[in-house]
């Protein structure tokens, strides 16, 4: 069965957070990057699984609050620390970017 997961570019200046499909260990992009303060990442990313309506609202639900909380503590703080302390708070999202 299908299961989705967040990926994010970890930037100086941004943060991009797109979904992945994944089935076995195997990850395919399932949406582009939104990136979060250019534009409004989690309105986009909302939408854009809102249209993939074979996507259950629980996995919508849980995949916008993973956002919600990655977008919080990079918005605090976080985008100034290390990418590998990002990756520890958050090891279900798979992160890179600038290190």
């Amino acid at each position: 069965m299908p299961k989705f997961a967040l990926k994010a570019l970890w930037l100086e200046n941004d943060l991009a957070i797109a979904v992945d499909q994944v089935v076995a260990k195997n990850r395919s992009p399932l949406t582009r990057y939104f990136f979060w303060p250019r534009d409004d990442a989690w309105e986009q990313l909302k939408a854009e699984l809102e249209s993939k309506t074979w996507i259950s609202e629980e996995d919508r639900i849980t995949l916008l609050n993973q956002a919600t909380e990655l977008i919080n503590y990079w918005q605090n703080g976080g985008r100034e620390r290390p990418i590998s302390e990002a990756q520890a708070q958050f090891p279900d999202i798979l992160i890179g970017g600038n290190a």
